[in-house]
């Protein structure tokens, strides 16, 4: 399972803007680690360490006016939807700062009217939430738009995920729902999970179009999310993409995971995505392996300076907080964006 596959389909420029949004993604998740384990950040983390090729390729392939629905181990899909360094840090560090003002838990960050949706649940309920912001598109007579939300495997065993998809199906919305099947859903494998022979035969029963992508390599991910936006802003409708893949840690950082088989681990698909691409880029003559260990010391140095910034700016005050929904245009508008 090798990034051999790189081809003319996915770019020199897109591959490399597409590893640097990966690079920043892992770099900064690992300083987010670090802070919960040191007691800083309150809640749970959750990291995408291995999903990091599948998220990104959602939210580069996305513009400007189209919809986005992360969920929890999307960091690298946010990064390359817009989202900052500094603004990931100020919600998990609960700055008052921040595009969440402090007030919202860590992974519930966004700015709906810039079409980067803040999440609600990760078992669903953004398909529905995203196929009824693609209707509403639809009435104001806005053309050209895609939705994409991403879920997990055990994901598609809800209701959300099987009303959402059907009435997007029926509707023949602009719609792109991406499955990380990473064989846990939480600690429930595949087998108990369901019984289908591929995720993707699910496709079919919704009378929707499906696509497999190779969730360890970065260049078929390219491609593949590609090809399936592109269909959605076609007119093809929804399109529901399936990567097969191992999630590298634990659901969260308060599990070891110790559920997980040995032989996945090993397995092809249990390979780092990170690593993967890295050994691509060399192979292609990219860029050193001395290049990339400074694009990593060059991250590491802007999250760990961040970090002390967010780390000194003010919580919430809740005596003088104006309570007032997120979306009254005195907070939206003029939050601090840097």
């Amino acid at each position: 399972m090798s990034s051999a596959s790189g081809d003319s389909a996915s770019s020199r420029e897109e591959y490399l803007k597409a590893y640097r949004l990966m690079l920043t993604a892992r770099v900064l998740e690992d300083k987010l680690a670090s802070l919960y384990r040191a007691g800083l950040i309150k809640g749970g983390v959750f990291l995408g360490k291995g999903q990091e090729a599948l998220s990104v390729s959602v939210g580069i392939n996305l513009r400007k006016g189209d919809i986005f629905a992360p969920l929890i181990r999307d960091q690298a899909g946010r990064m390359a939807f817009g989202d900052t360094i500094l603004d990931t840090l100020r919600t998990y560090l609960g700055s008052s700062l921040g595009s969440m003002r402090g007030r919202d838990g860590n992974i519930h960050r966004g700015r709906p009217r810039e079409g980067y949706y803040a999440m609600i649940s990760h078992l669903g309920a953004m398909i529905p939430m995203v196929a009824g912001a693609l209707m509403a598109r639809r009435f104001r007579g806005e053309s050209g738009v895609v939705g994409a939300t991403c879920i997990g495997d055990g994901g598609t065993s809800t209701g959300a995920f099987h009303e959402g998809l059907n009435a997007a199906a029926v509707e023949k919305l602009p719609l792109i729902v991406v499955v990380a099947n990473n064989q846990y859903a939480y600690s429930t494998p595949n087998t108990r999970q369901f019984v289908c022979a591929d995720l993707l035969d699910k496709a079919a029963g919704y009378g929707v179009a499906g696509h497999h992508a190779d969730g360890v390599d970065l260049a078929d991910c390219l491609r593949t999310l590609g090809k399936a936006v592109q269909a959605a802003r076609d007119g093809g409708g929804p399109q529901l993409v399936v990567a097969s893949l191992l999630r590298l840690v634990g659901h969260g950082e308060h599990d070891d995971a110790r559920y997980v088989d040995p032989a996945l681990k090993s397995a092809p698909l249990g390979q780092d995505c990170l690593q993967i691409s890295e050994a691509f880029i060399q192979s292609q003559g990219w860029a050193s392996a001395e290049e990339l260990a400074t694009w990593r010391e060059e991250l590491q140095a802007e999250v760990d300076e961040t970090a002390a910034k967010v780390r000194r700016e003010p919580p919430p005050d809740p005596a003088e907080e104006e309570w007032l929904a997120l979306s009254e245009s005195q907070l939206s508008d003029n939050f601090a964006a840097a």
